[in-house]
């Protein structure tokens, strides 16, 4: 299939061409408005026929592009890992190879990713919970998380292993600061400190159990 756009005629005279979206083009202004939808009216409100009302698209192009609800929150769950995971790479180039500065680095990076999304990625991740889709989804990109966690912060732990036990509360404990911060509850400093803290803790004391 050609990616040139296609020129769509508006049938009014003298008016210019109206440009038909690309498919990746329209995949990202349905992205777009869904995480407005989100923010404006929470993950609830988010079902496809309402993205199609807002977006000004007819059901089946937000039905082919999502297939159903849990497949357009999956995809918003994806999207907001791949930036996470974009952002720590970067600041992960520029890091010392310190305790301190890699659990200074993923505290950072978890918060902000948060904050950057604002309140609506903490709704995207409680709805993901509430489908055994959805939650599978959410635990893949988790265990990729950790495993990254992993390898960063093993050197500095006693033995050079982590347990996993240690890696889930550290992530428990990413999600709960992040969220808190998101709603305002928590200053993102404060909330990064503390996701700092435990970090270190946790790998100090080898993270607990071994998986």
């Amino acid at each position: 299939m050609s990616s040139e756009p296609v020129e769509e005629d508006s049938g009014l005279p003298g008016a210019r061409p109206r440009r038909r979206l690309l498919r990746e083009e329209r995949l990202r202004q349905l992205l777009d408005e869904a995480w407005r939808l989100v923010r404006a009216e929470g993950t609830e409100a988010l079902t496809l026929g309402r993205l199609a009302e807002a977006a000004g698209v007819t059901k089946p192009v937000v039905y082919d592009h999502f297939g159903t609800r849990q497949g357009l929150l999956a995809v918003l769950y994806r999207e907001f890992d791949a930036r996470q995971t974009a952002r720590m790479d970067e600041a992960l180039a520029a890091s010392e190879a310190t305790l301190s500065a890699r659990a200074t680095l993923i505290a950072r990076c978890y918060v902000d990713c948060v904050l950057l999304q604002g309140r609506e990625i903490p709704g995207v991740i409680a709805a993901l919970a509430g489908s055994p889709e959805l939650a599978a989804v959410k635990r893949e990109y988790e265990a990729v998380f950790m495993e990254k966690c992993r390898r960063l912060l093993a050197p500095f732990a006693p033995q050079g292993r982590l347990g996993t036990a240690g890696l889930w509360a550290m992530l428990g404990a990413a999600e709960s600061l992040s969220a808190a911060a998101a709603h305002g509850e928590l200053g993102a400093d404060a909330a990064q400190a503390e996701l700092r803290d435990t970090i270190v803790a946790m790998v100090l004391r080898g993270g607990g159990a071994a998986s």
